[in-house]
């Protein structure tokens, strides 16, 4: 079942037994797990009604036993299992054991007072495993996925809806590009903005410049951008400005080649049919930043790729054994580069 269908059946009062989340987006998982204990449980019940266990720590049989317990003081409870490795193809480094046949058992026969939702940290379910299977049978296992480029920016356009102000495209792009596309920290970045422009105003690119936190990471993200886009000067502030913060420049050239390797492969990927999804789960990136190494890569062919990727390990041999000094080196790499 999807997230969306299992929500409105939610908010209609159609709460399943037992839920299965998984998937690489937590946020939603959270909003969805909250959605779900809003409606189930009356706010002064939350603290009788509410169990949540860790299943690195404690038995499958224990959170069943729990579940199978009448409520105390309240008319229905809720029980939250995280860390449910062994609906997948995972490894557990635990030696707590779980019988998977006890869930077996429990989900032909289901306590009516008790919401189960079982939580686990991964993209893919093992569906070789009966467990997986009856679960997905009875459409208990809800996948919780990353959003496609279309829908993240659709998805910051509601929010800042909902606060009482817009952005303009450009500016919502940036805005995803300098958080990573994270729901958590764009729903944080999105209320720092609404507070900053206020009500019936528009958020644009200088906004986000000036409000919005940028990682190493997406700062080096942003200069390729503008290194591929020939906007020299604005990649060279960038530099700068990793430097002014002790940067390591061989940490900068890893994270330059990082970027390059990724135009490669999806470069290489899309030759062969892939879609941006696709492609997102097969580097394991999110889709919006695959959109934007698509883009960044049409600017060079696979070859000319390959002989970045070349420069960038000569460099890094140099810079490490001091045959140049570090930051030169970057810098002429990156001269060289817009060349």
């Amino acid at each position: 079942m999807d997230a969306k269908r299992a929500l409105k059946d939610i908010q209609a009062g159609r709460q399943a037994p037992v839920y299965l989340c998984y998937g690489p987006e937590k946020y939603k998982m959270r909003e969805f797990i909250q959605v779900l204990t809003d409606s189930l449980i009356e706010p002064e019940h939350k603290e009788f009604a509410v169990s949540k266990f860790d299943l690195s720590e404690i038995s499958l049989s224990s959170v069943l036993e729990d579940a199978e317990t009448l409520p105390f003081m309240v008319p229905k409870k809720l029980v939250i299992a995280k860390n449910a490795l062994f609906f997948t193809g995972a490894k557990e480094s635990t030696k707590i054991e779980h019988h998977l046949d006890r869930l077996t058992d429990y989900l032909k026969s289901p306590a009516e007072h008790t919401v189960v939702v079982f939580t686990v940290d991964a993209d893919k379910l093992d569906e070789r495993k009966k467990i997986v299977k009856a679960l997905k049978d009875i459409e208990a296992a809800v996948p919780f996925l990353s959003l496609s480029p279309e829908e993240l920016q659709q998805w910051v356009a509601a929010r800042a809806r909902q606060r009482g102000f817009s952005f303009t495209g450009e500016a919502t792009d940036k805005l995803i590009l300098y958080t990573g596309g994270n729901l958590q920290s764009l729903s944080a970045e999105i209320e720092k903005i609404s507070l900053y422009v206020g009500a019936g105003s528009e958020a644009t690119t200088d906004v986000i410049d000036q409000l919005v936190a940028r990682s190493t990471e997406q700062n080096v993200f942003i200069l390729i951008e503008d290194i591929v886009n020939v906007r020299l000067d604005r990649a060279f502030v960038i530099l700068e400005e990793l430097l002014k913060q002790r940067e390591e420049p061989i940490k900068i050239a890893a994270l330059i080649a990082r970027q390059f390797r990724i135009m490669l492969q999806v470069k290489e990927l899309s030759k062969q049919g892939y879609s941006q999804q696709q492609m997102a789960s097969q580097i394991g990136l999110h889709p919006f930043a695959v959109k934007v190494a698509e883009g960044q890569a049409r600017k060079y062919n696979i070859e000319k790729l390959s002989a970045i990727m070349s420069q960038l390990a000569d460099l890094d041999f140099q810079m490490k054994t001091g045959k140049i000094d570090k930051v030169l080196g970057l810098e002429m790499f990156l001269l060289r580069l817009a060349a």
